[in-house]
């Protein structure tokens, strides 16, 4: 005969109670998080090697300096990709560095806008949810680290 009482009063510990369903979101926000950061860091990676690539595409001409704004998508991938790892160790400073940089790509994709629209678009939506997902669910997975 099984007894069943005995799993009836367990108390869960801090760390399990926090940990919720809607963590899940947090896991999409990082690997979401990593992803745009390998977008941004091959636009910039094309931006310095290919340097036709993004000058025209038949109607609109970007006008920046290609090799700045090569670097700084270069850079701002590889932050965005390591917040979306530091971002699956839960951690306050993760999700605040995350939401922000997220914030920041957001706002740099604006300039891509002109020869690249949907591109554009999809990334800055992608940001958004992004960062719905660390604000409205963040504090579900806890402090891990």
């Amino acid at each position: 005969m099984t007894d069943y009482t005995t799993h009836r009063h367990e108390v869960p510990t801090a760390q399990q109670s926090r940990i919720t369903v809607w963590s899940g979101w947090i896991w999409f926000a990082s690997i979401m998080m990593i992803l745009t950061g390998v977008f941004n860091a091959v636009e910039g990676l094309v931006a310095l090697f290919n340097r036709s690539f993004y000058v025209s595409n038949g109607e609109h001409l970007v006008l920046l300096d290609l090799t700045a704004w090569g670097w700084l998508h270069l850079v701002l991938g590889g932050l965005v990709g390591l917040a979306g790892i530091a971002l699956l160790t839960g951690a306050m400073w993760a999700r605040v560095t995350a939401v922000a940089l997220a914030s920041i790509n957001a706002i740099a994709q604006l300039t891509f806008i002109p020869a690249y629209p949907v591109w554009s678009t999809i990334v800055i939506a992608l940001c958004v949810v992004v960062i719905w997902a660390i604000v409205v669910h963040g504090n579900e997975t806890g402090d891990l680290s």
